[in-house]
Parts: structure tokens; C-alpha cells; sequence
């Protein structure tokens, strides 16, 4: 046998053997480095256990955990913000109108955190222009000093132009609305509100700001929006040192048909 090969064929045989003695200790090594197989009992847990909350009806109902705060029967609930009297706006159809001899009404009870729902329709023979046609508003934490809180806008903007900071929809001079969701005048209009109230230490130094999520007939126009402050009609908004507030409707000096309310509750957050 030629020599070469004789000398190929052992080579062959000594890499053949080498590796059948270096493979089962790789194979050994990789299954000594090969994580423990998890199970998917080990990312699930069974408390705390949510509460059960039995939805209302259809969309607009109140929840079995929901505040009434208005069901058209009485005005039980609310209070003359000047003096905190009883209520004296209008009641009729299963909602209140604004009584603008009276001034804004606010809640009795006071509140922090919070998911509201609430509807108003402007009326069908609305007049004026701008910001005096069907202006209202809803506090959603009414304060007794500076701009009297944080005003999210109610105002008739079908087929009605006006700064885009205070239209419906925008938390007054502050943040601008992502759409404008308006019905017709005389059709009934909601929001769904999920307010977070600022956070202040025991110095009153602000440790998180205000934020708002809002939905109009159905239509997200404030996204989780962090407030820099309350709203004021003239100048920037600030913070100041506050707890729990009442929610406040507010009866607007303009001269325009006033507004009406219904189906308003709150669920605690």
C-alpha cells in the first residue's frame, strides 16, 4: 500500500476518534448550560381578586359601584357655589337647566381621583357666536381661588369657530382637544372623564401634576394630558396646595340659551 495513503488513512482514524471523545462532553457542556425550563404556573397569580362591577345596561348607563349624582329626579346632590345653598338651576325632562340668575351649582361631596360621566345638549334655538354660544363648563376639581379650578370646556362648536384652546372639548386655555366631536344643537352630548388630581407634599411642593383623559360622544380628545396647572380665563396657570374638591357646572355670563345636564355619576378611583 502506497505509503501517503496509509499515512491519510491513520490521520482519518485519529480525527474520527478525537472527535467521538470531545462530542459526548460537548453535548454535556450545552446541557449543563441550557436554563431550567419555566413553567407557566410561575407568572400567574390568583390575588388581590378585582371587584365584580355589574355594567349598566348600555354604554351610558351608571355601573352597580357608581355615585348618582344627578338622575333627573331632584338636585339632592349639588349646591349654589356662592353660597351653599340648595341648588336652584332648573329641573324638567330628566335633566337641569342652568338658571343663570343663580350662578354655578357644585357637588355637596368632594372627591380626588375619579371616572365621570356626564351629558348636556345645547339647545336647538342656540344664538350668538364663539365663546357665548351654549358656554358652560365642568370643574372637574372647582377651587375657591385663582381660576376657580380646572375647567374642562363645554361650548356649541358645530359649525362654530373660536380659539382652538377653548373650544369644546379642551381643558380651558391649556390643552387643545385631539377632535372636535360636536353634535348638532338640540342633540344630546356625553363625556367620559377619567381625572387624576394633583399630588402635593406636606410643604404643599407639587409631587404630580393633574391628568385628564377625556372622551367626547365616544371620541378620545384628551389622551392621559398632564395639566401644568389650574385654568384661568387670563394669565398661566398654576398650582397651589389642595386635597379632595367638588365638581362644579358653571352657569357662563353670556347672554346665549342656556344649556342643559343629565345622567351624571362618578366612580371612585
Amino acid at each position: 500500500m502506497n505509503s501517503f495513503i496509509v499515512f491519510k488513512h491513520k490521520m482519518e482514524m485519529k480525527q474520527f476518534l478525537i472527535l467521538a471523545l470531545l462530542l459526548p462532553g460537548l453535548t454535556l457542556t450545552s446541557a449543563a448550560q441550557e436554563p431550567q425550563r419555566a413553567k407557566p404556573e410561575e407568572t400567574e397569580y390568583y390575588s388581590p381578586v378585582p371587584p365584580v362591577v355589574t355594567p349598566g345596561a348600555g354604554f351610558s348607563d351608571a355601573p352597580s359601584d357608581a355615585i348618582i349624582l344627578f338622575d333627573g329626579k331632584n338636585l339632592d346632590q349639588w349646591i349654589n357655589s356662592k353660597d351653599s345653598t340648595a341648588a336652584k338651576w332648573t329641573l324638567g325632562d330628566n335633566a337641569m337647566t342652568v338658571n343663570k340668575s343663580v350662578g354655578d351649582i357644585q357637588t355637596r361631596s368632594s372627591f380626588t381621583d375619579y371616572q365621570l360621566h356626564i351629558e348636556y345638549r345645547i339647545p336647538s334655538n342656540i344664538t350668538g357666536s364663539g365663546q357665548a354660544r351654549g358656554n358652560s363648563g365642568i370643574f372637574l376639581a372647582a377651587l375657591p381661588w385663582g381660576a376657580g379650578g380646572y375647567e374642562l370646556q363645554v361650548l356649541d362648536n358645530y359649525k362654530n369657530t373660536t380659539y382652538v384652546n377653548g373650544q369644546v372639548g379642551s381643558m380651558y386655555k391649556q390643552a387643545v382637544p385631539l377632535a372636535n366631536a360636536s353634535k348638532k344643537p338640540g342633540e344630546w352630548q356625553t363625556y367620559d372623564v377619567v381625572w387624576v388630581a394633583p399630588k402635593f407634599d406636606d410643604h404643599g411642593i407639587l409631587k404630580s401634576m393633574a391628568r385628564v383623559t377625556v372622551f367626547h360622544n365616544g371620541v378620545l380628545v384628551q389622551n392621559n394630558t398632564s395639566l401644568l396647572g389650574d385654568t384661568p380665563y387670563i394669565g398661566q396657570p398654576s398650582y397651589r396646595k389642595h386635597g379632595a374638591a367638588p365638581i362644579k357646572l358653571q352657569s357662563h355670563g353670556d347672554k346665549s340659551e342656556p344649556i342643559s345636564y343629565r345622567n351624571i355619576w362618578l366612580r371612585l378611583l
